[in-house]
């Protein structure tokens, strides 16, 4: 069997680099990684790149001590096929933009570019990504050898991801191509609504986002701050600091049900999972007010243009909800006993991955009050949609099949909430919308129609599997 093709759509926090790096580690006949599709999420989209672009280069000092102290290289389905990367858009489709950065500190990585400079390549790569306004600082020179290297680890495009996406779409065999989503989805709306029939040629799109039945990961801080020190861990970047944008935060941007990747950009997930749908329509989000400026009664932009009428077939999305991703977690003691020998043999890789995983460890001791030292762990929820790819149909997976799941788009209290309806009714087999069933939330022709991960086989196995391939014990 053919190794899966993947696109990895991401916004390099902390657990998307160890998905990054899990993907990057598999065996070529498991995986080809063919395109890096970058978006905002947890971080800015300049410091999502730099993250990016980062990984490689440690990578690539990692091959080289590797190589040198005799040890397996690892890393093969990247030795082997070097993957695009694109940069996406720099915020939502329609709302504010929101950052992730309480918990993935400023720069993603648990703020080690400025605790460890060292570990931090200079930032003249940034040209390469012609038509992004990448940060000026003094902190990272080196990566612009990275980028320069004929024999590098990956290629940059200054073609937009979303573009990227349609174009390996458009040249690969239909059902070749997997899109792994561990980041808001506004690259895959905008390709969607771009081709739609082109966006649909692809094998599978694999979703790491929403609570369908636990609480959501939108909220403050538990330990509260001083007022005058108070920055909230979702920020609208573009407001200058102070008072005004912490008080739209602690206003606007805590949620009780929302997940962060869906809540980021609610319009491009509603969107997304509409193509599920055997009617589109009946999912759609509503157009949302004109931008200032506009006539409320001009068309809407392309792309919050509606989908055409008669589409060739339904999309197929497996989601991975926070309900199961936040059960596969790695705790302090067993990363720092895995990676102790390795630091002590100077490997790049484990410094690296050292340096922000112990920050990561330490923030999360600081959030928690139920555990503490070793026992301190992180949850690993974007590896998990990598560890599915890898593994192939059959293996124990668990996927409810076509759960009418939507998602509040609008909702005073519940935007970016996952809908799902647990009433035990009738069903009905037209798709209009009746005074009894406002949203067609009973008929067989309409609503969306979503995988849902519910279970896995490596529940208790997974983090020692992810140590075994990055550092390739």
């Amino acid at each position: 069997m053919p190794p899966r093709k993947i696109i990895l759509d991401t916004d390099p926090g902390i657990d998307d680099i160890l998905a990054m790096l899990l993907a990057c580690s598999a065996l070529p006949e498991e995986l080809e990684l063919v395109l890096i599709s970058v978006t905002y999420g947890n971080i800015d989209i300049q410091n999502c790149l730099r993250n990016v672009v980062s990984l490689f280069h440690h990578i690539d000092q990692e091959l080289a001590w590797r190589e040198a102290s005799g040890k397996p290289a690892g890393f093969q389905t990247l030795r082997k096929t070097k993957p695009l990367v694109a940069v996406g858009p720099e915020g939502p489709l329609n709302d504010e933009m929101l950052m992730s950065d309480f918990f993935h500190g400023k720069d993603g990585l648990a703020g080690i570019h400025s605790s460890h400079p060292h570990l931090s390549p200079d930032q003249t790569w940034k040209t390469l990504f012609a038509g992004h306004d990448m940060p000026n600082d003094a902190e990272t020179a080196e990566l612009a050898a990275e980028l320069s290297k004929k024999d590098g680890l990956f290629r940059p495009s200054s073609t937009p991801a979303h573009q990227e996406i349609l174009r390996l779409l458009r040249e690969n065999e239909p059902d070749t191509i997997t899109i792994v989503a561990i980041g808001p989805l506004t690259n895959l709306a905008l390709a969607a609504a771009e081709d739609t029939e082109v966006f649909l040629r692809v094998k599978e799109v694999v979703v790491m986002g929403g609570a369908i039945h636990e609480p959501g990961n939108v909220r403050p801080p538990p330990i509260p701050l001083p007022s005058a020190a108070r920055e909230p861990p979702f920020r609208l970047i573009k407001q200058a600091p102070g008072s005004i944008r912490n008080a739209l935060n602690e206003r606007n941007q805590m949620n009780p049900v929302a997940e962060f990747n869906t809540f980021a950009d609610t319009y491009a997930a509603a969107r997304v999972y509409a193509l599920t749908s055997p009617n589109p329509r009946t999912t759609m989000p509503p157009v949302p007010p004109a931008p200032p400026g506009k006539i409320s009664d001009e068309e809407p932009p392309p792309y919050l243009a509606p989908y055409p009428a008669k589409l060739s077939r339904q999309l197929k999305v497996t989601l991975f909800p926070i309900d199961i991703t936040e059960k596969h977690v790695i705790t302090q003691g067993e990363f720092g006993k895995t990676i102790a020998p390795l630091l002590a043999a100077k490997s790049p890789l484990a410094e690296w991955m050292s340096a922000f995983m112990t920050a990561t460890f330490e923030n999360v001791g600081k959030l928690r009050d139920d555990v503490s030292g070793d026992k301190v762990f992180l949850q690993l929820h974007d590896p998990l949609c990598i560890a599915y790819c890898m593994a192939g149909v059959g293996s124990g997976w668990q996927i409810q099949a076509d759960v009418d799941m939507r998602v509040e788009t609008a909702g005073q209290w519940t935007k970016g909430m996952c809908v799902v309806d647990r009433r035990s009714r009738r069903r009905r087999d037209d798709d209009n919308e009746v005074a009894s069933d406002r949203g067609t939330w009973l008929s067989n022709r309409a609503g969306n129609r979503i995988g849902i991960c519910v279970g896995t086989p490596i529940e208790k196995t997974f983090s020692g599997m992810l140590l075994k391939r990055v550092i390739a014990l």
